[in-house]
């Protein structure tokens, strides 16, 4: 059975967060002599000489109207990373506990892991970059702490089965991660949905990709008020600067803006998705439910530095097993996926 508690780290569970000014005092004051802030004001204009509010309040209340959540149920971190690091912190004993990751798989799981000194357990995903559930089950260990499961998945762009996520979450007593940084570009419900259902799981989300917003740096995670307390309890004070809650929260009053240039990109992928097979340097292109496409190639590492001097950048992910002559193209806007069509048409 599932115990968040057991999962804590003792010495998290026994630590005080830091009390920053503005949690100290948060009422209203003429006079803010408190938190050594310059009180002649800043270089920047606006209010950005006074520290921004630690729990970002008035931005999760309109993140959780939009996500049909709880304000106490998000965690905002400096994009998705920060909550990936955290939670390492929060549930991993270096030197002892272990997380299991299914690659191909994005490459921050195991960056995270390696600082905080905790083990790397993988179950490859399958040939069509499905979860192995039964491989999974039997690779989890007393020390396995953390699941990550990325939907849609990156670098590979499809959406995993949701019955096999289930499966996992049901018979996993720790705690499963499912990032979810592509889901708005998928057809899939997003797992937020299901949140009260299950106290073991945690969705990641991000600014970054449909919102469009990569260089403000805010990523979400989800999930019970107890666990997201325990993110909370870890953080630093001021992690999400006062510019970037603005900026958010006014972008938040576009949702229709959103969901037209989410639309545009599933189009262009879909034209994508239609054309590269037609050329000859092309040998698959896999499903995909992201703003990117894994294209299987017949040289990829030519063709690679080809298109760098052609001046198109792509990734190459031919190095990672499952992805072999593989490149990944982020959909770009309609000018630029002709560029690439007609570069790659001309690569000999």
């Amino acid at each position: 059975m599932f115990n968040l508690e057991s999962l804590v780290r003792p010495n998290v569970l026994r630590m005080k967060p830091y009390a920053s000014a503005r949690d100290e005092f948060k009422g209203a004051a003429s006079v803010f002599l408190d938190a050594n802030e310059n009180n002649l004001g800043s270089l920047a204009g606006e209010d950005y000489n006074r520290y921004p509010d630690p729990h970002q309040l008035n931005l999760k209340a309109t993140i959780a109207e939009i996500k049909g959540v709880r304000p106490n149920q998000i965690f905002l971190g400096n994009g998705s990373d920060e909550a990936i690091d955290l939670l390492l912190r929060a549930f991993c004993n270096p030197g002892t506990d272990a997380l299991l990751c299914l690659p191909p798989t994005y490459g921050m799981y195991e960056v995270s892991a390696n600082l905080n000194d905790v083990r790397i357990d993988s179950v490859q995903l399958t040939a069509d970059f499905q979860i192995p559930v039964k491989d999974v089950m039997q690779s989890i260990k007393p020390e396995t702490k953390l699941l990550f499961i990325c939907s849609p998945n990156n670098p590979t762009g499809n959406s995993l089965d949701q019955e096999s996520i289930e499966m996992l979450l049901r018979q996993f007593n720790g705690i499963v991660i499912i990032d979810e940084a592509y889901i708005d570009f998928a057809h899939s419900l997003s797992w937020t949905t299901r949140l009260d259902e299950f106290p073991n799981l945690v969705v990641l989300q991000t600014f970054s990709k449909a919102w469009g917003m990569a260089g403000l740096r805010l990523g979400m995670a989800f999930g019970s008020e107890a666990l997201i307390a325990v993110l909370d309890k870890i953080k630093p004070p001021y992690n999400i600067n006062a510019a970037t809650q603005e900026l958010v929260i006014q972008a938040l009053d576009k949702t229709e803006v959103l969901k037209d240039m989410v639309e545009e990109i599933v189009q262009e992928r879909e034209l994508l998705m239609q054309a590269l097979p037609q050329l000859s340097a092309v040998e698959l292109v896999y499903p995909s439910d992201a703003n990117f496409i894994l294209v299987k190639v017949k040289d990829a590492n030519r063709l690679y530095n080809y298109l760098l001097d052609k001046g198109i950048v792509v990734r190459n992910r031919s190095a990672l097993k499952g992805c072999e002559g593989c490149l990944r193209i982020s959909v770009g806007t309609l000018e630029e996926n002709q560029e690439l069509l007609n570069a790659i048409a001309a690569f000999n």
